[in-house]
């Protein structure tokens, strides 16, 4: 069941929200924020913020009461900085990896798209790690297509 995230689901959106955090890192250890001792919490907090703002949405998908997914994704204002108009965002996509290959995460990002489009934007855009080829075939099999690279360039 996928549904519209609450106070309630904080703890195990942290949770999931560390979970991806750490993935990332492991990818590019240089690139992603280092998880640090409290990023459940942290995390949890941040999305807690997100959960009544009438730009954003958290979903969260469950499985016998337990939340095994969630998504975030907002409304964006235009950007000279990225040269984008306004546009739908997934910002965080998960699944736990004992739930996956089920449909949870399509299903997740497919209620996500629906609601972006009830807000009329003219696109979604989403950014996923260049090592994730998993979720790049999903994302293209639910119509994305590659639109920027980016790169990253060490200074210290």
């Amino acid at each position: 069941m996928i549904r519209r995230a609450t106070e309630a689901d904080l703890e195990a959106i942290g949770r999931l929200g560390a979970l991806l955090m750490r993935v990332h890192y492991q990818f590019d250890r240089a690139r992603f924020m280092r998880p640090q001792r409290g990023i459940e919490e942290g995390y949890a907090a941040f999305l807690g913020t997100q959960l009544d703002d009438t730009d954003s949405i958290v979903l969260v998908a469950e499985e016998k009461g337990e939340v095994v997914g969630y998504i975030f994704a907002a409304v964006e204002p235009p950007s000279w900085k990225e040269l984008r108009d306004r546009a739908g965002y997934i910002h965080d996509v998960l699944v736990e990896e004992g739930s996956r290959g089920r449909g949870i995460a399509e299903g997740l990002i497919t209620a996500a798209i629906e609601w972006l489009r009830t807000r009329d934007v003219p696109r979604v855009v989403l950014g996923t790690s260049s090592q994730n080829t998993g979720a790049q075939r999903l994302f293209q099999r639910l119509g994305f297509r590659p639109t920027m690279i980016e790169m990253t360039k060490e200074l210290g």
